[in-house]
């Protein structure tokens, strides 16, 4: 479906798992409603039809939506935008020659939708707060509550689980925990920041991290899902928890009027388990605004829309030849992400050199436990990140190392 909030943006966003306070204050439209008043066909839908862009059908409402959504916006960059809508009777071709096709016409005057004024929602077992203090003070009164900002998680374990959840407290209308600030020396960001904005922004900072977040879900995911829930989350094949970990991220905490700063890596105690008090959530994340030598890899079978068999993030710091430090944070290997302590120590210290690091390969087998699943199995999960090292090693040098620059 299509959702524009009181910002004027349309996103395309996934309504099998919103939950309708998710809608509060917001235009919506659904497939039906793309057509003008009269019946006039979006310039989306005509594309659709000249271009043989529909077959079976099944998937035609979710591309329409999807494309009308990123028409609304401008949107060029039609393979990412349109990744999170699969298709297996018409093939792609034609949808995207659609969507070329569409982006010359004007966006329709029936489109020009916002969101709206309404009245605030205070009651506490589905409260709506308008800033960070009133969600503290009603986590502090409920502690057992549920958070629930992008609801990309959560959402699930209803549809799936049929999880009874209340009370809840749903976070997208807590405005002051959706930005991110740039000092002179870092980046802060709160927690309810979208991964699609924090995408438009880190890549002007850290582009390999950048280009983790393009594959972090679909389109319809990143434009719910926030960093802060990734991160409370705490689940060991998060994306994002290796790339900060990796930059020496600092993780912000408030419980009522209580603040406290910590590193991120040091939130995550075991699987399933953070350490997070009674009433207390995650406000921000710090990361430094510089890293050049931060290159993240994620492994998966599917290049987009696919859960990471292993995601490595490699920092490493090199003065006159010789190794100064390393970060070096991994997930898909373990029951929490966590950061590859004896393979920095057998790399700080040593000649940057591709010897060094053939011998540091070993050291991977004192970090982890890799687990076996549908995914990977553990000796895979083990051999793929020592090779990930070498990898990093040659990425460094500006040789070609991603399946997108390498050709036979």
């Amino acid at each position: 479906m299509i959702v524009t909030g009181d910002d004027g943006v349309a996103r395309a966003l996934n309504g099998c798992i919103l939950f309708l306070p998710q809608l509060h204050g917001k235009a919506v439209r659904s497939v039906e409603g793309v057509s003008g008043p009269d019946g006039t066909m979006h310039p989306v839908q005509e594309a659709m039809v000249t271009c043989h862009g529909s077959q079976c059908g099944f998937c035609t409402p979710g591309f329409i939506t999807t494309m009308v959504a990123g028409h609304r916006e401008g949107r060029q960059d039609f393979d990412e935008l349109l990744a999170g809508n699969l298709c297996r009777c018409t093939g792609y071709a034609p949808i995207i020659r659609a969507a070329e096709e569409a982006a010359g016409q004007p966006v329709p005057e029936w489109m020009q939708d916002v969101g709206f004024s309404v009245d605030d929602a205070d009651d506490d077992a589905c409260f709506l707060p308008e800033s960070k203090d009133a969600l503290a003070a009603w986590y502090l009164r409920h502690p057992e509550g549920t958070l629930i900002a992008g609801a990309t998680d959560v959402g699930l374990w209803v549809t799936k689980d049929l999880a009874e959840l209340a009370p809840v407290a749903f976070l997208h209308r807590c405005w002051d925990l959706q930005f991110i600030e740039a000092p002179v020396d870092a980046l802060r960001i709160v927690a309810s920041v979208t991964m699609a904005i924090l995408h438009e922004t880190v890549r002007h900072y850290h582009p390999s991290y950048a280009e983790l977040i393009r594959r972090y879900g679909s389109e319809q995911v990143r434009q719910a899902a926030t960093i802060g829930g990734n991160i409370a989350n705490g689940s060991p094949i998060g994306d994002n928890p290796p790339a900060l970990i990796a930059l020496g991220a600092e993780l912000a905490m408030r419980r009522g009027d209580e603040q406290r700063v910590m590193p991120l890596e040091d939130f995550f105690l075991d699987y399933g388990k953070q350490d997070r008090r009674p009433g207390e959530f995650v406000e921000a994340v710090m990361i430094p605004r510089e890293a050049p030598a931060l290159r993240c890899y994620k492994i998966s079978k599917r290049f987009d829309q696919d859960i990471s068999a292993v995601c490595g993030c490699f920092n490493v710091s090199v003065e006159d030849g010789v190794v100064a430090s390393a970060r070096i944070a991994f997930g898909g290997r373990a029951g929490m992400p966590k950061r590859a302590g004896a393979v920095e120590a057998a790399l700080v210290g040593q000649a940057w050199s591709e010897d060094t690091v053939l011998k540091a390969r070993a050291a991977f087998a004192l970090d982890f436990e890799p687990i076996c699943d549908m995914r990977a199995s553990a000796a895979y999960r083990l051999e793929t990140a020592a090779n990930l090292l070498v990898r990093y090693f040659h990425d460094l040098t500006g040789a070609p190392t991603s399946v997108l620059e390498v050709a036979p």
